[in-house]
């Protein structure tokens, strides 16, 4: 079988792996990384028909954008509506919140402003230890507005936060199952360059939880066989511009750039930003891949036509730009038959028949149209 080199190839994979914190415990039923709850129900094979069941009483670890997508789905959108509580775990202090606060503006009403308080009420001296005032005026203001009208109605289920509090140990139930979150207490310090760092206190409580989900980042996987760096997949150090993002992979051992070979999104820089985001990224790296194959000279490099013939000589189904299209046809009138407001196919067979049906639908409709047509 040959061995096809592209001109150029750009891995937009994103994070594959997800952080582990290695808590005893970790590997009880019902504690899930966020990357991979997320998949299952984005409906993404193979987590789709995997086993990601979630309770009544959920808590989220991490106090970003993640941490609160996840939220919004289980308070909003799971179609099951199992969950009661929804508690976001957050090693620091509500000054340090991380999320976008319009992401919040959609379950904000699932918040009780007298538990909120009572929470800032808890942290308030070692917060203000390090000079933050967490007084519910301020932190209302700056975080959570709706709960400032006097007019506000709290609405189940429940969103509620914990802040300076550092997951330690899972302890599970009979059946394996997570029953309680074992957390230390943290003090908040102020660093020389004004940040804040959490600091545990050896003080520790436990919280009643039979769902627990870590939205504490992802990183790269090495699996995937790309050079590695400090910070994921390694690429091409810019002193000249440190501020520009580098999108060519790097060869460590050799010191060089390898030509041709960019990395885009969260493959380039894991956890950052919004899908808008990863997608400006990706943007960017496609019109430097314009440029150098445009510059590059002309080399033996396969072309497209050859590249798809050789994936699938060696089994592989090629899905293109345009078989997406159908599959997005195709779910847009699986979600009408079904009376649904969107509906995502679970799994590889399955899309790979409606791409298949979708194409001869359009190729008996184009058909049909052409017999229709007046003679000349």
């Amino acid at each position: 079988m040959e061995s096809l080199r592209p001109a150029a190839i750009v891995f937009a994979c994103g994070a594959q792996g997800a952080r582990q914190l290695g808590l005893p415990g970790e590997d009880a039923k019902g504690v899930y990384a966020a990357k991979d709850f997320v998949y299952h129900y984005n409906r993404l094979p193979p987590y789709a028909s995997m086993d990601f069941s979630a309770g009544k009483r959920i808590a989220i670890v991490g106090m970003g954008n993640v941490a609160i997508d996840i939220a919004r789905w289980l308070l909003e959108d799971d179609p099951d509506r199992v969950a009661e509580n929804v508690l976001v775990v957050a090693r620091r202090g509500p000054l340090e919140i991380k999320f976008d606060e319009k992401e919040l503006d959609f379950i904000e009403r699932h918040m009780a402003r007298d538990e909120l308080g009572r929470e800032l009420e808890r942290v308030r001296d070692r917060c203000a230890r390090c000079g933050q005032d967490v007084s519910p005026q301020r932190i209302f203001e700056h975080h959570f507005l709706h709960l400032k009208d006097a007019d506000f109605a709290s609405i189940p289920p429940r969103l509620s936060f914990r802040f300076l509090s550092s997951p330690e140990a899972i302890l599970p139930d009979a059946n394996g199952r997570i029953a309680r979150l074992v957390v230390l207490e943290n003090d908040l310090v102020r660093k020389d360059d004004g940040s804040t760092a959490a600091i545990p206190t050896w003080e520790r409580a436990e919280i009643e939880a039979d769902t627990l989900i870590f939205a504490i980042g992802d990183r790269h996987d090495p699996r995937i066989g790309l050079p590695i760096g400090p910070d994921g997949f390694a690429t091409a150090p810019r002193p000249d511009q440190p501020a520009e993002p580098s999108f060519e992979l790097w060869d460590q051992n050799a010191r060089c750039a390898l030509p041709g070979r960019y990395v885009a999104g969260w493959a380039r820089h894991a956890s950052a930003g919004l899908a808008g985001i990863a997608r400006h990224d990706g943007e960017v790296c496609a019109q430097k891949v314009i440029d150098f194959v445009r510059d590059a000279p002309d080399s033996a490099t396969a072309g497209e036509r050859r590249i798809l013939a050789s994936l699938e000589a060696r089994g592989l189904r090629v899905v293109t730009a345009a078989d997406l299209v159908l599959l997005a046809r195709a779910e847009a009138r699986e979600a009408l038959a079904r009376q649904l407001a969107s509906f995502t196919f679970a799994d590889n067979e399955a899309m790979f028949r409606a791409i298949d049906e979708e194409r001869e639908r359009l190729c008996a409709s184009r058909a049909e149209e052409h017999l229709l047509q007046p003679a000349p």
